[in-house]
């Protein structure tokens, strides 16, 4: 018998939820405000979800693959689970913090793990003026859209825009346009973990820009500001054999 109170939440796909019942069979099942630790059974979109959803509870978050890439989950093995645990290192994520407005007056705050992305939302490319800690530093992108990324999440859709994959002890976001048109070879900028990044929509009646944290989307935006939250912590643990930083230096020498 263990002494460790778990929650196992599932992605809702078959295989998940079979694990999550194999699981909570074997090892008890409480619900995430009760538990010591949440095992989040998923993908790295789950991993996602269940990372804000249980932002309140301030419980460490221990992920198994049961989806397609997992990059930010552990390998599923229901046996030996409570020795893995206690032997899993903790990886502490800070969040982005997004403030959004949006044509009609409208003001919208999320939180993103992985990036903030602004993309047009017409036929036409957007065109975004980019300030960093106030100051003008591109006084129009013409593009498909640009993000910021934060370590945990450079080698998301940062990576795949050709944006640099960040170690987490770098203590730098990364800024990345996409499909930039003018200036045509602008590539992404590293800039402080301190920083105030702010996004101006310069034709928001001709060209419409939809800004997203993550996965949410806010349509019709016109300003976006984002910096990181250095008072959420967010505790993410993976086994030693296969540990996150690990992962990030792998990931930059695959072909």
């Amino acid at each position: 018998m263990h002494n460790m109170a778990l929650a196992f939440v599932a992605a809702n796909n078959e295989e998940a939820l079979l694990a999550q019942k194999l699981l909570s069979e074997q090892y008890g099942n409480v619900v995430p405000t009760r538990a010591d630790l949440i095992i989040a059974l998923g993908g790295d979109g789950y991993m996602l979800e269940t990372i804000r959803a249980t932002i309140s509870t301030c419980k460490p978050i221990y992920g198994m693959n049961c989806g397609t890439i997992g990059f930010l989950m552990n390998k599923f093995q229901n046996n030996n689970l409570i020795e893995r645990l206690h032997k899993a290192k903790p990886v502490i994520l800070h969040p982005l913090r997004m403030h959004a407005t949006c044509r009609n007056g409208t003001r919208v705050e999320m939180l993103a793990i992985n990036e903030v992305s602004m993309f047009r939302a017409s036929a036409q490319a957007a065109n975004i003026r980019i300030l960093v800690d106030g100051r003008e530093r591109l006084a129009e992108l013409i593009c498909d859209g640009v993000l910021v990324a934060t370590p945990a999440g450079s080698t998301a859709y940062n990576l795949s825009a050709h944006g640099p994959i960040i170690p987490l002890g770098a203590n730098v976001l990364a800024l990345t346009p996409i499909s930039a048109f003018r200036p045509r070879r602008l590539r992404s900028a590293l800039l402080s973990r301190e920083a105030i990044i702010r996004f101006e929509t310069t034709s928001p009646e001709k060209r419409p820009i939809n800004a997203v944290a993550d996965v949410m989307e806010v349509p019709d935006v016109i300003e976006v500001e984002i910096r990181e939250d250095s008072n959420v912590k967010l505790t993410v643990l993976y086994d030693p054999e296969h540990n996150f930083e690990e992962r990030v230096l792998t990931e930059q020498f695959n072909p």
